[in-house]
């Protein structure tokens, strides 16, 4: 007689990375769908994760079917190793899929971002998995989102040059900050997560793989390596990224890097390298702790703190 433990595997509390294995062949199949199509918005099933919609389920839901034993994980929140968000969701990967940990951009092999992607240049081979809060960039234009889906089949993108256009005429200049829309292989318009303007160019022929998943939206989208990725521009008005290239470091001394604003109490402003990652590997070399710092997207140049 067969007893049906036989026929039933071993108990265990949860999958491997948490999500079950169902979930986790859906979600790599629409991410393969994304790369076929790059800048196409793909629905897919997002799952129940323990935490909160907003706070970075889309980007830990692709990340999670990824994940394997041996793979070393980054996870930033602006920039930042540190953050309570970047801590809670690599802690929780360490816990369901016991990979390894790094904040060095260089020997990650999966780096999970919100709103920033790393000053140095990533290489092939490595995936970066970017939390969208909002995948649809004629949102502003369209409500309606079966219409928006309509005029993303049909490229109708006017009214998004109509927007910029009537930023340009009440401004004098596009006014659009971070999520700045970008054409992608020449056919669909995305918006690339709430990142700025100087992380746009970064998606360019990159040689990295880029995910970008919204799990409240339940969409995702990708870009795969060398991809042809363009700001939407017109000819007289020259794309510009944030004018960060001549700030400096209050702690590493570095040039050429995003920087964050700090306020002074006296009123003064203080600007800090927002790539932490970057800036401990340069005081760790500073202090007499060589470590190796990859080319970046941008010249960077480093002054005497």
């Amino acid at each position: 007689m067969t007893r049906l433990s036989t026929l039933a595997g071993t108990w265990e509390p949860m999958s491997y990375a948490f999500l079950d294995a169902s979930a986790k062949r859906e979600v790599r199949r629409r991410m393969l769908k994304a790369l076929a199509i790059p800048g196409h918005q793909v629905p897919y099933a997002s799952r129940e994760v323990p935490i909160a919609r907003g706070w970075g389920t889309g980007g830990l839901q692709v990340t999670l079917s990824l994940l394997r034993p041996g793979l070393r994980v980054k996870v930033i929140d602006q920039g930042a190793d540190d953050s309570v968000n970047a801590v809670n969701l690599r802690r929780f990967m360490m816990r369901t899929a016991a990979v390894e940990q790094t904040t060095d951009a260089l020997e990650a092999d999966i780096i999970q971002s919100r709103h920033r992607i790393p000053e140095e240049t990533l290489a092939e081979g490595q995936i970066l998995v970017l939390q969208v809060p909002d995948p649809e960039p004629l949102r502003p234009i369209e409500p309606d989102m079966s219409t928006a889906r309509q005029m993303h089949g049909d490229a109708d993108y006017g009214r998004m040059w109509l927007m910029l256009y009537e930023q340009i005429v009440r401004s004098g200049r596009v006014t659009q900050g971070a999520a700045y829309p970008a054409m992608v292989n020449g056919r669909h318009v995305m918006t690339p997560s709430p990142i700025p303007r100087w992380d746009l160019p970064k998606l360019h022929m990159a040689r990295h793989i880029t995910f970008l998943s919204a799990g409240r939206e339940k969409r995702l989208h990708a870009v795969p390596p060398f991809t042809d990725v363009r700001p939407l521009v017109f000819d007289d008005v020259p794309f510009a990224v944030e004018d960060h290239a001549t700030l400096t470091c209050a702690k590493s001394g570095l040039r050429g890097t995003f920087m964050n604003e700090i306020p002074l109490d006296d009123g003064g402003t203080l600007y800090e390298t927002s790539d932490t990652g970057l800036a401990i590997k340069v005081l760790s070399t500073q202090g007499g702790t060589p470590q190796p710092i990859g080319t970046t997207w941008y010249p960077v140049t480093e002054t005497q703190p």
